[in-house]
């Protein structure tokens, strides 16, 4: 009986001691990530943004303004509000987009804080706008792409998705419009405008760390020679077709249609394979946000 307890005691330690080696070093390795993307982020604000007196969106938009007007410390504000905002809407996060989140929220404003004498006024008000806009794009871009948030109006946007029914995307442009045109109280006009094109520029930026070096394009084509199109795609593009099988509804005929998902520098190729084998293919293109998995379908 003392053996068996023994036994129990052992295989209890085992199972409280072990854990996933491979997920245990994918977080450190997201961690480092959104330290990284602080830094960077960091240095938008402070070097670029700061340094050439522009305005931004977001929680770190109202941060900049409260600096400008009463000199207070964009580290510390922006650690504030958004632990404020955390609390509320931490529900409307994932347990996985929390937990990034509550470490990105201090690890951000730590990087706030260690850069924020470094600032930068060129003589050129463009180059803060536009590298204040890259190295932002790219710092969000870093933490949005392991899966964390900065909170702010992120969960706002996605607070009035679901009790407004309003697009986050929509949303979100809603809520930093309205810091950007509130810091025409500090912010001159002209500076405000600089502020709205580098938020442009930040959003591209961002879309391409977060969609990678070489975003995908899905494309449905609705064909009469079905088989040929696809031994092209097949042998000429080396990708992967998937047939499936599909009926028109006006003319109530049998249609096949092929799916096929796409490198985007391959868009062209395929439209010209296209157009040589089947002018009359309806083509549609679709932009691909994510891709899982590496196959042939």
């Amino acid at each position: 009986m003392i053996a068996k307890n023994r036994k129990k005691v052992e295989n209890f330690n085992k199972r409280k001691l072990s854990f996933n080696k491979n997920w245990t070093v994918q977080t450190l390795i997201n961690a480092f990530v959104i330290i990284v993307g602080s830094f960077v982020f960091a240095i938008g604000i402070n070097t670029f943004m700061i340094g050439g007196h522009l305005a931004e969106g977001g929680v770190i938009g109202i941060s900049i303004i409260l600096y400008y007007a009463f000199g207070w410390s964009t580290a510390l504000t922006n650690l504030l509000i958004n632990v404020v905002i955390l609390a509320i809407g931490f529900k409307f996060l994932s347990r996985r987009a929390m937990y990034y989140t509550i470490f990105t929220i201090p690890m951000t404003s730590i990087m706030l804080w260690i850069t924020e004498d470094w600032q930068i006024n060129f003589e050129n008000i463009i180059v803060n706008m536009v590298f204040g806009g890259i190295l932002i794009g790219m710092g969000i871009g870093l933490i949005f792409r392991v899966g964390s948030t900065t909170a702010g109006t992120t969960i706002l946007a996605r607070i009035a998705n679901k009790y407004l029914d309003v697009n986050v995307s929509y949303a979100l442009l809603f809520f930093d419009l309205i810091i950007v045109t509130i810091g025409l109280t500090v912010v001159p006009l002209e500076r405000v405008l600089l502020t709205v094109i580098a938020l442009y520029i930040a959003t591209k930026v961002m879309d391409f760390i977060i969609e990678g070096m070489n975003p995908k394009k899905a494309v449905t084509i609705i064909s009469t020679k079905p088989e040929l199109l696809a031994e092209h795609v097949a042998n000429d593009i080396k990708r992967g077709v998937t047939i499936m099988h599909g009926r028109g509804y006006y003319t109530q005929e049998n249609k096949d249609v092929l799916y096929v998902v796409i490198n985007k520098n391959q868009l062209g190729r395929l439209k010209r394979v296209i157009k040589k084998h089947d002018e009359s293919a309806f083509v549609v293109v679709h932009d691909v946000n994510d891709v899982l998995g590496n196959f042939i379908i």
